[in-house]
């Protein structure tokens, strides 16, 4: 009974971390050496340009649901529009260069071609969607020009420091709650859902099975490539083509993770804009591979043999996928602790009370600034209770009008 139920969740587990890290490493390199000029030039538009270049950018990269997350929202911060950051969101986890192959390698080249045109198409119409409804875009301020300038001294190897931190601490510490709480509903459903639940529907109206794949598949975790056996079994068990596209398409678009980290950091219209936009898109091209083209295309190479490394449970459990969820658990952990530990330094430090800041980029901004000024021997943001503490000799009104500067209030505690 116990691994009946705690062997299931586990394998999630493994089979999402090493894309979370991965998300989590670029969200970091994203937020240390690509310069917020770089958003603000080419993805702070909500105009189809910059969705499109945001689209073209998300495509090939092998992020899936969950390791989009944590990139995306890091791109929303560093500049990028929620137009373009929702393009991004929608496109990316559909598919990726390795899905594409392996699409490729057990449904044909209709298939391999049909995804990527699926996340091209969904994609831009959810940004410009987002881009229009989603609200008005709040970036949490910018940075001084003092601060940017002492951010170009920094060496290759503080960069790359700095990015680390940024992607498995202040990341996790912003989003590491909601990926727990999204993991463990997405984990009772994959438990407790049976296999064949929607397969004794295939003999009835394809509209009926469409509309079950979609809701049995959206909020669970797949990533794209992982998808792919799926389907296949599918398909071979009595299942449409389309009903399958439809899994490929809303299984690793999105899951309960993503949907709760979305709904915090972008806001409810915006993550409504985004589901529509892939179940709507999963829908009609579902539809079109089922009643506008040749069903042939879609079944010639359903029985070749598939990618033995697309599916990880057919070989057992890789010894880097464990590492992985060892190592994601240590670091949710790490990260939850660091949040809540209070400070027992007996340094005698300024205390400032800031106000305005929301999320670990904002405590970034923050001390970023601080730390540009003369006479600040070390500056150290609590998030949670709204304060920086100064240790120094600069002025106390220096520290006051830098944080001001950068968009957040701030006075002597």
């Amino acid at each position: 009974m116990f691994e009946e139920y705690i062997v299931p969740f586990l394998f999630l587990l493994e089979e999402m971390a090493p894309y979370l890290l991965l998300g989590l490493l670029v969200a970091g390199i994203l937020h240390s050496f690509v310069p917020r000029s770089v958003y603000n030039k080419w993805l702070s538009g909500n105009d189809l340009k910059s969705i499109l270049l945001s689209v073209a950018f998300g495509i090939p990269l092998p992020l899936c649901s969950c390791g989009v997350v944590p990139t995306a929202v890091a791109m929303h911060k560093e500049g990028a529009s929620r137009g373009a950051t929702t393009a991004f969101l929608i496109s990316t986890p559909q598919t990726g260069v390795d899905s594409i192959m392996a699409t490729y390698s057990v449904f044909g080249l209709p298939f391999a071609i049909l995804r990527p045109v699926a996340s091209l198409v969904t994609g831009v119409l959810g940004g410009l969607a987002a881009g229009k409804f989603g609200g008005a875009d709040s970036h949490e301020g910018s940075v001084s020009s003092k601060s940017t300038a002492a951010a170009a001294k920094k060496s290759f190897l503080h960069r790359c420091r700095e990015a680390l931190s940024y992607g498995f601490t202040d990341m996790l510490q912003d989003i590491g709650k909601w990926l727990v709480l999204g993991l463990v509903a997405a984990g009772l459903i994959t438990i407790f859902v049976p296999d064949d639940f929607f397969l004794t529907f295939a003999g009835g109206a394809k509209w009926l099975n469409y509309l079950l794949v979609l809701l049995i598949a959206a909020p669970m975790y797949v990533c794209a490539t992982g998808s792919i056996p799926i389907a296949a079994a599918l398909m071979m068990k009595g299942l449409s083509p389309g009903a399958a596209f439809i899994f490929l398409m809303a299984g690793p678009a999105t899951n309960l993770a993503s949907v709760l980290v979305l709904g915090k950091t972008l806001g409810r219209k915006t993550l409504l804009t985004y589901l529509l936009s892939i179940f709507a898109g999963a829908l009609a091209f579902g539809a079109a591979a089922d009643y506008l083209l040749p069903q042939e295309w879609f079944t010639a190479r359903i029985m070749d043999t598939m990618c033995p490394h697309c599916h990880g449970s057919a070989q057992g459990t890789e010894w880097w996928k464990v590492a992985s969820a060892a190592v994601l658990l240590f670091l949710i952990a790490r990260a939850f602790i660091l949040k809540h530990k209070t400070n027992k330094t007996d340094k005698k430090m300024m205390t400032f009370k800031v106000t305005g800041m929301m999320c670990n980029h904002c405590k970034a901004n923050v001390e970023r600034a601080i730390s540009a000024l003369d006479g600040v021997a070390s500056v150290e943001v609590d998030l949670g209770a709204g304060e920086a503490r100064v240790e120094g000799t600069v002025d106390p009104a220096a520290v006051v009008k830098a944080v001001v500067a950068i968009g957040y209030g701030c006075d002597i505690a």
